[in-house]
């Protein structure tokens, strides 16, 4: 299980979250089995996730990212909640790209340098606030950095890494989000400025033996940090029979009907985890005249 922790500055100028969160992806790749480099994607995104859902107040409250770009990946989604869990997927598991000229692997060109970021808030209101910004590089770190920047005006750096091996598996993931709250003074942000600079990559600090608190404490040296909480997160599906019955229902009749009429045997494949479903589209119509 990942665990997140969040870190207060004394003056309450800066927070930073910070995640190992290996256990979630390695997970995620036993499930989906993607490329190496869709692997590295979809694993910084679930764990940007878990980094911004932390400042959920509620359980039941959830956070979504979605990304539709113009690379071979098309579009990567992951969704985390309140009470600490988080899942997503590719649409596009095995789509592949050489490593770029300095041996890394291209998340960017995967994912794609042109489309949207979109971010999506159900708090539990009668809307869900969305926010959306272009795309910045693909690389999904920068990308969260320009969302906080342009769409909330809070001044952010997020770093995320993957390490994966060469059969695939994955070694390290983690990541922190560093953000600056009203009253962060000059003095400080020159200090958190250079901490930054002179910080490894995560997957660096990770394998070196960091833990998720070692990750903030170097993030922000020379401050008299508080740990405001920790929260541990799992990569968890949720879904279950009913709940493809549900989404089949919701379909209609007519649709209904054509997906009877063309095969009534339906086996539905959940996104998230690859578990399969049989079902008839016969049952599920008897079931919707039920309902009425």
């Amino acid at each position: 299980m990942a665990v997140l922790i969040r870190n207060l500055s004394e003056d309450g100028g800066i927070i930073v979250n910070a995640i190992d969160s290996t256990d979630i992806v390695q997970k995620m790749e036993q499930l989906h089995r993607p490329s190496a480099v869709c692997t590295a994607a979809l694993g910084r995104l679930l764990t940007a996730a878990c980094l911004m859902s932390a400042q959920l107040k509620n359980k039941a409250d959830s956070l979504t990212l979605r990304i539709k770009g113009d690379g071979p990946a098309c579009g990567l989604l992951a969704k985390a909640d309140g009470a600490g869990h988080v899942k997503g997927y590719l649409e596009e598991p095995l789509a592949d790209l050489p490593p770029r000229a300095d041996g890394k692997l291209n998340v960017g060109g995967v994912v794609g340098h042109t489309g949207t970021l979109t971010v999506i808030k159900d708090l539990g209101l009668k809307e869900p606030y969305v926010g959306q910004i272009a795309l910045t590089s693909g690389e999904i770190a920068e990308d969260i950095t320009a969302y906080y920047a342009v769409s909330e005006q809070i001044s952010t750096v997020c770093a995320l890494g993957v390490l994966v091996d060469k059969d695939l598996s994955v070694l390290k993931a983690g990541g922190y989000l560093l953000q600056l709250m009203p009253g962060a003074t000059e003095e400080e942000i020159t200090r958190l400025e250079k901490n930054v600079a002179e910080m490894k990559s995560v997957t660096s600090l990770l394998s070196a033996g960091a833990r998720a608190q070692d990750i903030a404490s170097l993030v922000l040296k020379s401050f008299q940090a508080q740990i405001l909480d920790t929260t541990h997160y799992d990569y968890h599906c949720g879904c279950s029979e009913e709940y493809m019955r549900r989404a089949l229902l919701s379909l209609g009749k007519k649709e209904l009907e054509a997906l009877r009429d063309e095969e009534d045997e339906l086996e539905i494949c959940c996104q998230f985890c690859g578990k399969k479903y049989h079902m008839r589209a016969s049952d599920i119509l008897l079931e919707s005249d039920i309902e009425k």
